[in-house]
């Protein structure tokens, strides 16, 4: 049940939030709502402050009631916005004479401050066809292979590379072992064990963050640090790129990292399912927002284009099994795409000579029905990226073709997957039990 709205007046901020909370199970997405929310209100708040009539700024408080929200306003100015000031009228006392005169002003005002409240989008998405950028980098050819990448020096806590990575050392920890599987569109899963890595998953970390700014360097480094920690406790990501470009490695490339969960993946003729086996995952240290909010930094993106270019030369990398985290994760319970949506727009495929894995049909929709929902389209702004939309006319057309309709054709497909999903589990579970029974049959020499 909706708090409670007083005639004429909205619903008070904080129950308001409260509501919405209640109705989020995704942890992520709760804090993000949380935090968009807020910055909203206090955005809001600045407005009217700025207003310079009193009467007509008591009215805008008692209408909305944004006050209500400021004892939540953060000190971090990219966690939600400074809690402003307030600012005491420099408005004659003749206005308050004025009052008679003011009120048709007033409601002018009113309506026009009211009529940019926040309403029916809750996650702030952006505006369909807004493409969220990061700062520039200039393209390098697409799908062009990295040139030789050698080790120039090492120590204890560094790797130095001819391209000009260096790659911090001091977290680095050993995983569990990698050991996947591969499905074929035609034949199921294929008969042989993989132990390497074979693609890269780019993510946002999702954590608090401080804006690149001198006066905030100690801060800017706990978090960092911090971050690290609890990335290392986790076993979650290969590497972390932080504000300043420092490229940390966590769990060691050779092993596996818990970073890509339920996913869905296709190069050829070959789909994955469930990358944390087969992918390397990259981690930017900043949130997502929408791909707008809060871009990668200059330092972040060069950095990354080098530790990209390291790892495909390393480990013979596809370009098109370099993808995003928004691109291949999926809810399998419920058959809908998007259950994180982490660089789900804006990755900068150019910038790093890959393609534009947004045109890609989706495989997750094409080969097994996978729908979306409410919030995820909010999230993106009403509109999915192309290769969903693609994805979504293939359907369309074999259901035509076939003389059935687009839910029988997803209803199908959505069948394969749950087997070809638990034909995998059922694999993991066997070969974990063999572990346990041998454990030197999984001996990596260390």
């Amino acid at each position: 049940m909706r708090p409670p709205r007083v005639f004429g007046l909205r619903p008070d901020p904080i129950a308001e939030i409260e509501e919405r909370c209640r109705t989020i199970r995704d942890p992520v997405k709760k804090l993000r709502y949380v935090r968009r929310s807020l910055q909203r209100y206090e955005s809001l708040d600045e407005r009217f402050q700025a207003v310079p009539l009193a009467p007509v700024r008591w009215a805008l408080y008692r209408m909305s009631r944004v006050d209500r929200a400021r004892a939540l306003f953060s000190p971090n100015p990219n966690g939600a916005l400074n809690a402003p000031p307030h600012r005491p009228s420099a408005v004659a006392p003749r206005v308050r004479q004025a009052a008679n005169w003011a009120a048709a002003l007033l409601v002018v005002a009113a309506g026009l401050a009211l009529a940019s409240y926040p309403r029916s989008q809750p996650n702030d998405a952006p505006a369909p066809g807004v493409t969220p950028v990061a700062e520039h980098l200039p393209a390098t050819q697409a799908t062009l292979p990295p040139r030789g990448v050698w080790l120039v020096d090492s120590g204890e806590d560094f790797e130095l590379y001819s391209n000009g990575l260096r790659i911090d050392t001091t977290y680095a920890i050993a995983g569990e072992p990698r050991r996947y599987r591969v499905f074929s569109i035609d034949g199921g899963m294929e008969p042989e064990v993989f132990d390497r890595p074979i693609g890269l998953v780019y993510h946002t970390s999702e954590s608090d963050i401080w804006p690149l700014e001198e006066s905030y360097n100690e801060k800017l480094q706990d978090s960092s640090q911090n971050l690290l920690r609890y990335l290392r406790r986790r076993h979650v990501y290969h590497y972390l790129i932080d504000r300043f470009g420092q490229a940390f490695r966590v769990v060691e490339e050779a092993d596996r990292a818990d970073h890509a969960g339920m996913s869905i993946w296709r190069s050829g003729e070959r789909i994955w399912l469930n990358l944390n086996g087969p992918t390397i995952g990259v981690s930017f240290e900043t949130r997502w927002e929408g791909g707008r909010a809060l871009p990668i930094t200059q330092a972040q993106l060069e950095s990354g284009r080098r530790l990209t270019d390291y790892l495909r030369d390393k480990w013979s990398i596809a370009p098109d099994m370099c993808v995003t985290h928004g691109l291949i994760s999926v809810n399998a319970r419920r058959h809908l795409i998007g259950h994180h949506v982490d660089w789900a727009r804006g990755f900068p495929f150019e910038a790093y000579g890959l393609p534009d894995l947004y045109q890609r049909r989706a495989p997750a929709v094409e080969l097994f029905g996978f729908g979306y929902d409410e919030p995820f389209l909010e999230v993106m702004g009403g509109e999915p990226w192309a290769g969903v939309r693609e994805a979504e006319d293939r359907l369309e057309t074999e259901a035509l073709s076939t003389g059935r309709t687009v839910e029988d054709v997803r209803r199908e497909r959505s069948e394969l997957y749950d087997r070809w999903l638990a034909e995998q589990t059922r694999d993991a579970e066997e070969s974990a039990e063999r572990a346990r029974a041998d454990p030197a049959r999984i001996a990596r020499g260390r």
